[in-house]
């Protein structure tokens, strides 16, 4: 973390800088001595409207924010990646971790004052599992056989298979509990949830404010009374009003801007490493990656961690696979120096002594990879494959590129769980890996399988340990970097830390 101060007053300039405001004070509240209030509220920016107040249907980092704020999941995950219970008091499974069961908070109680129940735990699957709505968290719903309530306070999931990161799971952004008392379409406009804050009012393109929950079950929290949610989509606005304090929170800051705001007074800029990654998609399918050969050329000839510091200015970690550096299960034994000689013999083994020619497709607006993709052009460059860049805007993207060109830049958020993060890019049936590099391992497949079996994290370790070693010898694709996620805020906002998984916790912020 990196705070900026200001520079320290002689105490003849202090008094004369402090005398007016003290009269002022005084002057104010109509009596000598007696202290200014603290503030109880906080602004901080989105980058966009919030487009879905009902948390299983939420797609986008605003309204990963707007659920974060107003609802509960049964588990969350602390800023050191740790879980904890939130709803759900503890849990346990049977021992082939097909069966799991939490127990539930007692005493909370909805915004609209319904008590919370496992009624509403089933609700919250139930709707979870429509095929109508659509939740991108539906095929968590989908691994349910049946959820068992033994009594109000307990809830029973009974899994199709084994699954070892049930509990992990249930910190997923979608996965928030809503009550049952409460129709979906009432849902959707006025959100209803048990968490710290409730909803006061929203104008699109303009703000969302929110305001204490003054039943929420966390004793003493939250601390502010009200939060304003900006709408805030330039860059160059935000900082502006984060510089003359109209706002508080900056949130995520664009990683070209950090040093600008870094340098400005009374400004605190909270820079930490989070699990979004960016990489390059080869189509296992079309030639010349059908050759396992040409892949694996092709990470040799990259290196990783000059397109860190090319990218992300040095905001983020080289990794091999979506496990992210900071990550317990990371391959720390494996390096990532580039292999320019060892490149070229296989680009030769292959059918390419002399390299080849081939276009890669970069998204407008996504300025990491469009910074990466300069550079890898570069680095490829030098073994032989010649590259033309393919700027296309991102309004085309999904319907002209993503899962359909073979070379192509893409880039995701963090997931909940290893398993969330890799099974659907590697495994033979993984949903993203149907759609991306078409790819296939037995081995991968038994290893993924295995790791989501068992419930022991060691063992898990080690499975998670040994994917990576496979995945670099089989390179489906190519992970480059985790990325780092940064706010700038306030330096006298207490209380507040940037979260790995890029949603606002305000619980514990306030001002003195």
């Amino acid at each position: 973390m990196t705070k900026t101060t200001t520079k320290a007053f002689s105490p003849a300039a202090a008094v004369r800088y402090l005398l007016p405001a003290w009269v002022a004070a005084t002057v104010w509240l109509g009596a000598p001595g007696t202290a200014l209030a603290a503030r109880d509220d906080v602004v901080a920016t989105i980058n966009s409207n919030v487009n879905n107040f009902y948390p299983a249907a939420g797609t986008t980092g605003e309204d990963y924010n707007a659920g974060n704020l107003m609802f509960n999941g049964l588990v969350r995950i602390t800023q050191d990646l740790k879980l904890e219970p939130e709803l759900a008091t503890a849990w346990k499974s049977n021992a082939d971790a097909s069966e799991w069961t939490f127990q539930l908070r007692r005493g909370v109680k909805f915004h609209n004052g319904a008590d919370f129940t496992a009624a509403d735990v089933v609700h919250t699957f139930k709707l979870l599992g429509d095929p109508a709505l659509a939740s991108r968290a539906r095929s968590t719903a989908d691994m349910i056989k049946t959820i068992e309530t033994p009594d109000d306070y307990t809830v029973k999931f009974v899994l199709k298979e084994p699954y070892g990161a049930w509990p992990d799971m249930m910190i997923e952004r979608q996965l928030k509990i809503v009550p049952a008392s409460v129709p979906l379409a009432e849902l959707r406009v006025k959100p209803v949830g048990t968490g710290p804050f409730m909803f006061d009012s929203y104008t699109p393109g303009d703000k969302l404010v929110l305001k204490k929950n003054p039943n929420y079950w966390e004793k003493g929290l939250p601390k502010l009374a009200r939060v304003t949610l900006r709408i805030m989509p330039e860059d160059a606005a935000k900082i502006a009003a984060l510089s003359s304090g109209d706002v508080d929170i900056l949130w995520n800051v664009p990683l070209e801007s950090l040093q600008e705001i870094k340098a400005k007074r009374a400004i605190t800029v909270d820079s930490i490493p989070a699990g979004t990654w960016d990489g390059f998609v080869l189509n296992n399918q079309a030639k010349p990656f059908d050759d396992v050969r040409v892949r694996q050329a092709m990470l040799k000839a990259i290196d990783k961690r000059v397109l860190v510091q090319v990218a992300l200015f040095g905001e983020g970690a080289p990794t091999h696979t979506p496990i992210p550096a900071n990550h317990p299960y990371f391959a720390r034994n494996i390096g990532f120096a580039p292999d320019v000689a060892g490149a070229k013999r296989l680009l030769a083994a292959a059918g390419y002594p002399n390299g080849f020619k081939i276009t890669l497709s970069v998204p407008v607006g996504r300025p990491t990879r469009e910074r990466a993709a300069v550079a890898l052009q570069q680095m490829l460059k030098n073994v032989g494959i010649t590259v033309a860049l393919e700027r296309v805007p991102y309004s085309r993207w999904g319907a002209t590129i993503a899962g359909k060109a073979p070379f192509y830049m893409d880039g995701y958020l963090p997931r909940p769980t290893p398993d969330t993060a890799t099974y659907p890019w590697y495994h033979s049936t993984g949903s993203w890996n149907q759609q991306m590099w078409h790819f296939s391992s037995p081995r991968i497949d038994q290893t993924l399988e295995a790791a989501r079996r068992t419930p022991d994290p060691a063992q898990q370790r080690d499975l998670y340990i040994r994917f990576q070693e496979e995945a670099l010898q089989e390179v489906p694709g190519v992970v480059m970097y985790s990325i780092n996620f940064a706010t700038a805020f306030r330096a006298n906002l207490q209380g507040f830390h940037t979260h790995p998984y890029t949603w606002l916790d305000l619980r514990t912020a306030y001002f003195p």
